[in-house]
């Protein structure tokens, strides 16, 4: 299931070795993280993440490109990467035995190390197709993302709760949107934080509609995935978007395998909580990621060196999250 890299970000110039440098020698030579499709938020998040790592704690680190938060939970839970992205609601149906990658084996060796961003379920179409809708998406040519990723996966249980059918295709985020713009599918329905490059330059190409989730869509949504809450895509989100656009969303978190060691989980975390204005230059959805969302976790146990970082600043993890 491991895809292959295309991007590695080896270690940079040692700004200053951290706190805990004698604590490195169980430390990895390098690290790999679990991303998603490229044009997606994980990938860029992913490359800004492991150039960090690798200038700050002089550890080597590339990104994989898989197929989002579904492969990126059974990768680390099997150890294949020690880190990785996710939604929680992939990672809580994998820790009770649902994941469709693994069938009725519960994730044990996941752990959470900080929260990244909500991702909100987008849909696209080009302005100019009638289509006004999520109902209208009825035997169109839809294509949702990869596979085995979170926009499938929720936008299929969506389609098939509400008993529409349509011509469902399964491409990355930039494949999505350039078929999208070539005519070759109706509408492009996807999962990613704000904004998704691949959206943006989708929408400075194209006039194009994002269509907005009717309060029955949402309830549709909340229903049936409880991780989902209520989400606004703000006006200005992308070019030509000039109104808001009612939708929901899920929660990312960085996760880890247990075995990452303790004091580098530690460093991991706080490299990333403590530099939130170069996280948003990463990507502009950092701008939700804090300590104070730690609760946004509510099922997977925090690695043993994101609770000494956090309990470092005042943040008591609950015993059942430990």
């Amino acid at each position: 299931m491991k895809l292959t890299a295309i991007a590695t970000i080896l270690a940079g110039a040692v700004v200053a070795l951290p706190a805990a440098a004698q604590d490195r020698a169980d430390w990895p030579s390098s690290l790999s993280i679990s991303t998603g499709s490229q044009g997606g938020a994980y990938f860029v998040w992913g490359s800004g993440l492991a150039s960090l790592i690798g200038e700050t704690l002089n550890v080597g680190a590339s990104v994989e490109v898989t197929g989002g938060p579904v492969q990126n939970v059974v990768l680390v839970e099997t150890g294949e990467t020690l880190l990785g992205f996710t939604t929680m609601g992939p990672a809580q149906e994998a820790m009770a035995g649902e994941s469709e990658l693994m069938p009725g084996m519960e994730a044990a060796n996941l752990r959470a190390l900080f929260p990244m961003y909500q991702t909100p379920l987008q849909a696209v179409v080009l302005a100019n197709s009638g289509i006004t809708a999520i109902e209208d998406l009825e035997g169109k040519r839809v294509n949702m993302g990869p596979a085995s990723g979170t926009s499938a996966t929720y936008w299929q249980r969506y389609f098939e709760s509400a008993g529409m059918n349509v011509n469902a295709s399964f491409a990355g985020a930039s494949d999505g949107a350039g078929q999208l713009g070539d005519g070759l599918i109706d509408a492009f329905v996807y999962a990613a934080g704000l904004p998704t490059g691949a959206f943006s330059q989708l929408a400075i190409e194209n006039d194009v509609t994002f269509l907005p989730l009717s309060d029955a869509n949402i309830e549709a949504f909340t229903s049936a995935v409880p991780s989902m809450q209520p989400f606004t895509i703000p006006a200005g989100t992308y070019n030509g978007q000039d109104a808001d656009v009612p939708s929901v969303a899920m929660w990312n978190f960085a996760i880890a395998h247990q075995n990452l060691p303790e004091s580098l989980a530690y460093e991991i975390t706080k490299l990333v909580l403590e530099n939130n204005e170069r996280m948003q230059q990463i990507h502009a959805s950092a701008v939700e990621t804090l300590a104070e969302n730690w609760e946004t976790n509510n099922f997977m146990p925090f690695h043993p060196g994101a609770v000494r970082y956090y309990e470092e600043i005042g943040i008591t993890i609950p015993a059942e999250l430990r």
